[in-house]
């Protein structure tokens, strides 16, 4: 039965990492082709006119301009995140872990507390009788169990 779920996942194991594969394969195949024809592109922008390379290339200032905006909009988006989470460590997550760790410290002084006060008397106890019961059974007042039967 072991070696059946051990075989179950190593299969799905192999059929994630042939996914995963099968995944790169794609992605990788898209960029080569965005890459070619990029290439193409360029070339041919460039055996064209003098007028329509410089509209292109004012297309693409106006693109790369643009992307710069929203650059800087997403870092000051994650500035303003990490502040949050910052702010919510320092004030709220902070005083949670001080809560615990003395809940902790409780939980471990009335453990040390039950086990001096209850537990090793009665272990005590019980290793006594215990003791007893087998000089008893030494001397012959009692009859053990196995000899019984």
């Amino acid at each position: 039965m072991h070696k059946i779920m051990d075989n179950s996942q190593k299969m799905d194991t192999e059929k994630s990492s042939g996914s995963q594969k099968t995944t790169l394969i794609i992605i990788s195949a898209i960029a080569l082709l965005f890459l070619i024809g990029t290439a193409i592109g360029i070339f041919f922008l460039a055996r064209s006119n003098a007028e329509i390379t410089s509209q292109v290339r004012d297309i693409f200032i106006i693109v790369l301009a643009m992307e710069s905006f929203l650059i800087g909009a997403a870092l000051i988006i994650l500035i303003i995140q990490l502040a949050v989470l910052s702010n919510l460590i320092q004030n709220e997550i902070q005083p949670i872990l001080n809560s615990t760790k003395e809940t902790i410290r409780t939980v471990k002084g009335t453990s040390q507390f039950i086990s001096e006060k209850a537990v090793r008397p009665i272990v005590s106890i019980g290793g006594l009788f215990a003791g007893g019961r087998k000089l008893l059974e030494i001397i012959g007042f009692i009859r053990n169990k196995e000899e019984k039967e």
